[in-house]
């Protein structure tokens, strides 16, 4: 059974920083393409960043020079390090995988606010 659990969203401010992780498990995590997606209310949801099973990285525009996605495999798990956020930031953020199919965690909010 595939889990994906995604944790460290929360409250911040802007000019903060916030690091998300996600945990896998029941599926061959380095084989796996790793990514995160976004969902802000009324929005339709957008891919924020991904990383192959060769440790490449591709970025959303909104993102790039901010953001960081990483992933270590010893550990199962996903990393997204969010830095410089802005009020548009705010979403729920997802974990997926794509591994002889697509799978996604339940998400988890991140709020940037003053």
């Amino acid at each position: 059974q595939v889990q994906l659990v995604e944790s460290g969203g929360g409250l911040v401010q802007p000019g903060g920083s916030l690091r998300l992780s996600c945990a896998a498990s029941g599926f061959t995590f380095s084989r796996a393409v790793m990514s995160w997606y976004r969902q802000a209310p009324g929005k339709e949801r957008e891919l924020v960043a991904l990383i192959t099973t060769s440790m490449g990285t591709n970025l959303g525009d909104s993102v790039k020079g901010r953001f960081t996605i990483s992933r270590d495999n010893a550990k199962n798990t996903v990393y997204l390090q969010m830095n410089g956020l802005k009020p548009e930031d705010t979403a729920v953020y997802f974990c997926s995988a794509l591994s002889l199919g697509r799978y996604w965690g339940q998400g988890t909010q991140v709020t940037v606010s003053s």
